[in-house]
């Protein structure tokens, strides 16, 4: 039963109370929300103004396929939402499921370090479990990261974001991503999606996967200071995430793991498992730390409800430098866009942040000093304009959200709003900006 075409009324701002806003997308805000009838919070992701949910529009084929796709491991969609959305005019959105605890790239970046191994083998798991659903019915996601990972109150997994899903059998890639747009989904895509002839198939979603596992087990982000082009090319000749670092030893289960993630990112896709032989390895090494799920999961719970504001705990990160080809750089030889020297052989490194207390001088220089990076790599911006409030006047904040891409709209930010606000702005700017990307704010030394 296709979503947009079922006889239920929509679902309108009669129906729904206690909005907030809790993030933004590529095609427009996600809130949540209080469902009158129903009695439980909802998510809503309202479209920006222009983007529709006609019949053949591509968000009406990602609310469709999320209900095709819809089971435990898959975020669940109610229906569609018909409205004005906090002052502005009519609106259309998707109602889905609302996960209490972020994604699983919050949770890396709160914790400060991987979960518990009971909470990586479990997340792991049910992680294959959506994928291989989603699968068996012929589609693919095509956009699998840990911010598509999303986590309910007891840190269970769902996939989300569908905007990039196609149906397999008919799937195809005809725009090139650039750095700009895909916002670090290039660093999950398989070496062969670079060619611009590619036509994903199923074995893009295994080698995404393997990132992933890599990213929970470590708890980092992978190639953190490589750009597009870097990317583009080190991957396709054999570069990926480094390995010296974990110990598979460390606890039972794990070298099965990083075997099965060693194999997913393989450069041949047709040498790739599929999410079904997946399963045999992700259920077998779950079942060996099924028994302390729920300690691990009350241990993290406990530790994330300790924390305040946007302060994140702060943690030696431990790096390993490989020796560099001729002419290009290994893509774990970058730190903070720049080369280390390792004359050939393997060294550590380690890179420490410090807590720091900034004074609002400091902030305003740091958003003057960091303008071009900032620029270049922002992706919630319409977020951090929103939390400026009336800062930002409404001139400038339609200017703002009606610019195409992120930085654009970041050009425009500082063109107008932090330019005329002064040192105020700025360092409100600042504190908006270490909440939605903190690790930029930490790599670039604020």
């Amino acid at each position: 039963m296709a979503l947009l075409s079922h006889k239920s009324q929509p679902i309108g701002p009669e129906n729904l109370e206690n909005w907030d806003h809790i993030g933004s997308g590529g095609f427009g805000h996600v809130y949540k929300a209080r469902h009158k009838d129903w009695g439980f919070d909802v998510a809503i992701k309202i479209l920006h103004d222009g983007v529709s949910l006609q019949k053949g529009s591509r968000v009406w084929a990602e609310a469709n396929f999320m209900e095709t796709a819809s089971c435990e491991y898959v975020l669940r969609v109610y229906g569609i939402y018909q409205g004005p959305v906090q002052g502005l005019p009519l609106r259309q959105g998707i109602v889905m499921e609302f996960m209490g605890k972020g994604s699983v790239q919050s949770l890396l970046e709160d914790l400060g370090s991987p979960p518990p191994w009971p909470l990586v083998f479990r997340l792991a798991h049910e992680v294959a479990l959506g994928m291989n659903f989603l699968h068996s019915r012929k589609l693919m996601h095509q956009d699998l990261k840990p911010c598509n990972v999303l986590l309910n109150d007891d840190l269970k997994a769902k996939l989300a974001d569908f905007g990039l899903c196609r149906i397999s059998a008919s799937a195809s890639c005809k725009n090139k991503e650039t750095e700009e747009e895909t916002g670090g989904t290039y660093k999950y895509m398989p070496p062969e999606a670079f060619d611009l002839s590619y036509e994903p198939v199923r074995s893009f979603d295994s080698y995404s996967y393997s990132i992933l596992l890599w990213s929970i087990i470590t708890g980092k982000e992978p190639y953190p200071a490589a750009r597009y082009n870097q990317v583009e090319v080190r991957i396709p000749l054999g570069d990926r995430p480094p390995l010296e670092h974990i110990d598979q030893q460390k606890v039972e289960g794990l070298k099965e793991l990083v075997d099965l993630m060693q194999r997913c990112w393989d450069g041949d896709p047709s040498k790739r498992p599929t999410f079904k032989d997946c399963l045999k390895v992700t259920e077998e090494v779950f079942l060996m730390h099924k028994k302390g799920v729920s300690h691990a999961v009350h241990q993290v719970l406990t530790r994330l409800e300790s924390q305040t504001g946007t302060q994140r705990e702060n943690n030696n990160v431990a790096l390993s430098f490989l020796s560099l080809t001729p002419d290009q750089p290994n893509l774990n030889d970058l730190v903070d866009g720049r080369l280390m020297e390792t004359k050939g052989t393997s060294i550590q490194a380690s890179v420490s942040v410090s807590d720091k207390r900034m004074s609002r001088k400091e902030k305003a220089k740091f958003v003057d000093d960091n303008r071009a990076e900032l620029t270049r790599v922002i992706s919630e911006v319409m977020a951090i304009t929103e939390e400026l409030g009336d800062m930002v006047h409404d001139e400038a904040y339609a200017l703002i959200r009606a610019q195409p891409t992120s930085m654009k709209k970041m050009r425009e930010l500082y063109q107008g709003p932090l330019r005329s606000g002064g040192e105020v702005v700025k360092a409100a700017f600042f504190d908006a900006l270490k909440k939605h990307h903190p690790r930029t704010v930490e790599r670039l030394g604020g």
